[in-house]
Order: structure tokens, then C-alpha cells, then sequence
């Protein structure tokens, strides 16, 4: 039939309901913004502000890993290792050459830069489980790397790294500015012609380089991004403890920060903040249950899994002519 034109969904052939077209509303991201700026006002102790902070920095982490899982499909089981690549640059320049944080973070994204391509450029011709192994190790690499370092003080880290402000309320508006333009910009990301190439890539590798993808070049793109996220995280994560170890930046982190992405919904940025902020503040609402907690908190995590293993948010499918 002439003059139709034929439409092809990728994904999930469902149609989106009425309640899946309210969550993508673009008012949704601002009303969890105004929550995060409002939540002082219920809570403004020192520990509530910590949990809070904590839980932000957590959504940039997650930001940044689901660039790299959720958009391209890259299995990374040592995140950490930009993490800690962005707090020991910066607390190495701060404490050393007493520079103030900001004027740390473009020396801070050029390493992370430069970590990426060392990290990503050797190992991102492998797949699968092949690449989750050799991320893992690399992760543990950085770890070991810098408990072994004098300039990284050693076993005992680094310490008196400065705040970026002495007050706890303004640095958490501070990191909630921050880490929503990093959130945006990972949106942003995943809408862009490079990102469209990314899902290309996670959903076929082989198809999308017979279409004229270069994979291994998109590849690499996606995993600089996700270093440069996490390397911002990790100054504000010295910036918020004004010390750190080796000890901070271990598998268990790693894993984690995967579990957000996959329990919010892999590619999806409105459930990767959501399943950010339920791993990294559950914890602490059930730390009254004692040793107990953790045990309950698996548990859960379980049986969300089971109950809706696409994610609490999962990204939506398109629509293409």
C-alpha cells in the first residue's frame, strides 16, 4: 500500500501505558530534583546530610557505570578503579601542591581520560565474560597500586584533603548540583548519535559493525565516558570524607554500584538514580535491625529481582520508521 509507512519497535513490542508515558514525563526528573533540594528541610542533621551526600555521590557513580552497562553493554566489574583513580588525583594535588579541589578537576579528567584508554584500549577487543574478568582485575590493580605507593600514602591513604566548603548543607547542594548536571549529561549521552551507536552495540555487536559501527572506537568512547563520571564522583567522595584508603575502593564497591544499574533498569537514567539512592540509603534506614540488616537487605534486593527483573525503572523501547 502506498503512502504507509511501516513501523518497527525495538525491544519490548508492548505498547507504553498511560503510567509508563507519566513516568518518562520530563516533570518527573525535576520533581525528584526538587526532593533532593528539599530533603534539608525535613532532615538537616549531620548524619541525615551524610547519608544524603553519600547517596548523591552514589548516583554519579551509577551515572557513569550505566553509560558503560546500561547504554553499550560492556560487563565492568572494576568501576571502582576510576573512582579511586579521581579521589587519589585529586587528593594527591591538593595535599601535595596545596591546590584547592576545583583547580584539581581538569588534571582529574585528564587522568581518568588517560586511565581509560590504558584499561579500555587492551582489554575491550574481549566479550562477555572474557571482559568482566580483566575489568575485575584491573579494578584490584589500581587497589593494590595505590596501598603500595608512597605518594598515595600507602596502607594509611591520604588525609586533611580540604572541603570544597566547611559547611555540610552547602557542600550537599553543592554535590546535588553537581551530580544532576552529571545525570543530565549521561541523558544527554544516551540520546546522541554516539549513544544511538552504543545500543547498537549492546544489542548486536557483529550487526552493528556489518552496518558500519566501529565497535571497538564506540566502545572505547563509552568506557572514557564512564571513567571521566567516576573519576568526578571521586572527588567529591575525598572532598565529603576529606580522607582516603585503599580500603574505600574495594570489589564490594564495584559491585554495588552494579547492583544500582541492574535493579534500577540497565539504560535507564530515571532508574539507575532510583536504584542508586534504594542501595546506598536502604542500609542505613535498617541499620536499627543490627547485624541483621544486611541479611534483610539481601533479601530484599532477592525479591525485587525476582518479582521485576526487567528493573524498578526499566529504560523504555523505541519506536523507529
Amino acid at each position: 500500500m502506498t503512502g504507509t509507512t511501516k513501523v518497527r519497535r525495538v525491544g519490548n513490542a508492548k505498547p507504553p501505558t498511560r503510567a509508563s508515558k507519566l513516568l518518562q514525563n520530563r516533570w518527573a526528573g525535576i520533581a525528584g530534583l526538587l526532593i533532593a533540594l528539599l530533603a534539608p528541610f525535613v532532615n538537616a542533621s549531620g548524619y541525615a546530610l551524610s547519608v544524603m551526600t553519600s547517596a548523591a555521590i552514589f548516583v554519579m557513580l551509577a551515572a557513569g557505570l550505566n553509560i558503560v552497562v546500561g547504554y553499550c553493554g560492556l560487563l565492568d566489574l572494576g568501576y571502582v578503579a576510576f573512582f579511586a583513580v579521581g579521589a587519589y588525583t585529586s587528593g594527591v594535588l591538593s595535599t601535595r601542591l596545596d591546590l584547592p579541589l576545583l583547580v584539581t578537576v581538569p588534571a582529574v579528567i585528564v587522568v581518568t581520560v588517560i586511565a581509560g584508554i590504558i584499561i579500555g584500549a587492551p582489554t575491550l577487543r574481549l566479550r562477555s565474560d572474557y571482559l568482566a574478568i580483566v575489568t575485575l582485575g584491573f579494578g584490584e590493580i589500581i587497589r593494590i597500586t595505590a596501598n603500595n605507593l608512597d605518594v598515595t600514602g600507602g596502607p594509611s591513604g591520604i588525609y586533611g584533603i580540604p572541603h570544597l566548603t566547611d559547611s555540610p548543607v552547602v557542600f550537599y547542594y553543592v554535590t546535588v548540583v553537581i551530580v544532576s548536571l552529571a545525570v543530565l549529561g549521561a541523558a544527554r549521552l544516551g540520546r546522541s548519535r554516539l549513544g544511538r551507536a552504543w545500543r547498537f552495540v549492546r544489542e548486536d555487536e557483529d550487526a552493528a559493525e556489518a552496518m558500519g559501527v566501529h565497535t571497538y572506537r564506540v566502545k572505547l568512547a563509552a568506557y572514557i565516558a564512564g571513567a571521566v563520571w567516576g573519576g568526578l564522583a571521586g572527588v567529591l567522595f575525598a572532598a565529603q570524607l576529606s580522607a582516603i584508603s585503599p580500603t574505600s575502593f574495594t570489589f564490594l564497591q564495584s559491585a554495588l554500584v552494579l547492583m544500582a544499574v541492574v535493579l534500577g533498569g540497565m539504560g535507564s537514567i530515571p532508574g539507575v538514580v532510583i536504584g542508586a539512592v534504594v542501595i546506598s540509603v536502604l542500609p542505613e534506614i535498617l541499620r536499627d535491625l543490627a547485624d541483621y540488616r544486611f541479611f534483610i537487605f539481601g533479601v530484599l534486593l532477592i525479591a525485587v529481582m525476582i518479582l521485576r527483573p526487567q528493573g524498578l525503572w526499566p529504560a523504555r523501547s523505541k519506536e523507529v520508521s
